[in-house]
């Protein structure tokens, strides 16, 4: 791997565990618990920074047509239903908790795939299906604290990222790119969720928030958009780079480092006990044996 290639890793690492920090921070710590207002504000800033960054020529958007777009919609509902049930989870799961189920969604689109295509999985893509499951599986039921609200909502988020993964795929056209596509994302969640922001009474209670004045608010607020959004062209410029076995790897030492990460910060106390480690750690190992499978599938 070239140097510049070490940078973009380094740098993807870098706001994959910032992103993730501020958006705990601000949802748990904060307790700012205003999903349409949080993930309005996230893809409104999103849609804003992606046309300027496209004015001034460090990003490419060409122009594409209304057909293009209505296609990418119903990537866009997943999406939306994504970043909220996303939300839900993060607020009231510890980030390694949160990481589990989110690995849980490559389940979904390998039993998607395995059905559609009528393909008989090998036998160590099985196992680590069964390590993910099983340690998702006992991870509820040895810490029902967090439940069932967190892990109800953690279960819609991972079926969203799963769907997403398996619409990506399956209706990907060279009619859009990947930064086209994201600008229709933040463009229908911003306009989706500020309607929903409104008919839901979450802005009348934000109004009320009692950290509304503080300044820790809004920087956590400002912080996550800004980390949020360069996230994604560390994501988009990571797939443009590497190959995508390549990047599942990173992906997947991204989300170790910020697991890591998260239990030696005392601000986010997360203490786990030697069965839920063991749990994490498993479900950890499935990841590593799903993606090490991938490359004789």
């Amino acid at each position: 791997m070239n140097v510049a290639r070490v940078i973009l890793v380094l740098v993807f690492c870098t706001f994959f565990t910032a992103s993730y920090f501020t958006n705990k921070y601000v949802l748990s710590i904060l307790k700012f618990t205003f999903p349409t207002i949080f993930q309005g504000w996230q893809t409104s800033a999103g849609t804003l920074l992606l046309l300027v960054t496209w004015k001034l020529g460090w990003v490419e958007i060409n122009g594409f047509s209304r057909s293009a777009a209505f296609s990418q919609l119903p990537g866009s509902f997943l999406f939306i239903g994504n970043i909220y049930a996303g939300s839900k989870a993060l607020s009231l799961l510890p980030i390694p908790f949160f990481f589990v189920f989110q690995n849980v969604s490559e389940v979904l689109a390998f039993l998607i795939r395995t059905a559609t295509h009528r393909e008989k999985p090998p036998w160590m893509k099985l196992i680590s299906v069964c390590m993910l499951l099983g340690s998702a599986s006992s991870l509820m039921l040895y810490n029902p604290r967090f439940g069932p609200s967190g892990y109800t909502w953690a279960s819609i988020h991972l079926f969203c990222v799963g769907a997403y993964r398996i619409f990506q795929k399956n209706t990907k056209t060279i009619l859009l790119s990947d930064l086209e596509e994201q600008f229709i994302n933040y463009l229908t969640s911003a306009l989706l969720l500020a309607s929903l922001a409104y008919s839901t009474g979450d802005l009348s209670g934000a109004l009320d928030f009692p950290l509304l004045t503080s300044y820790r608010f809004y920087t956590g607020c400002l912080g996550s958009a800004i980390f949020s959004f360069c996230l994604m062209l560390a994501t988009v410029k990571l797939k443009g780079s590497l190959s995508q076995e390549h990047c599942g790897i990173w992906f997947f030492l991204a989300k170790i480092l910020a697991s890591g990460l998260s239990l030696l910060l005392s601000i986010f106390h997360a203490v786990l006990s030697p069965v839920t480690l063991c749990c994490i750690i498993l479900n950890y190992a499935g990841e590593a044996l799903f993606l090490y499978s991938e490359r004789f599938h």
